[in-house]
């Protein structure tokens, strides 16, 4: 049976993770401008920023108003409806005999429709 000052042993912590250096507002800037020209929306540029241990509420404009001034910014939902309905263009033209397919194209055509008299985008 153990003594009891071998209980009471501080157990050592494994070496803290390295912290990232506290990037400026400029830097911040600079870093969703350079995701943005990638082709990322500002959803996915969150995203990525989070998974680079850089949290976007420690800083004062939002992703998106930052990319508003640089005239970067794409509306994620409208993004995500066009790429949905290019996937379902190119699957229903090699499968002209998918009926389901083509009433999915008309409907996801709606949608977008609609999303754009919303947004008021041309």
């Amino acid at each position: 049976m153990p003594k009891k000052s071998e209980e009471t042993k501080e157990v050592k912590k494994p070496a803290e993770a390295k912290k990232p250096k506290k990037l400026t507002q400029a830097e911040f800037e600079k870093k969703v401008i350079e995701l943005a020209k990638k082709g990322l929306t500002s959803e996915k540029i969150g995203e990525e920023l989070r998974h680079q241990k850089i949290h976007p509420k420690d800083f004062n404009k939002k992703i998106s108003e930052i990319l508003k001034e640089k005239n970067l910014y794409t509306n994620p939902d409208l993004k995500n409806v066009e790429e949905k309905l290019e996937k379902i263009k190119k699957h229903y033209e090699k499968n002209k005999q998918d009926k389901r397919a083509m009433r999915e194209k008309d409907r996801i055509f709606a949608q977008l429709r609609k999303l754009k008299k919303y947004f008021k985008v041309q």
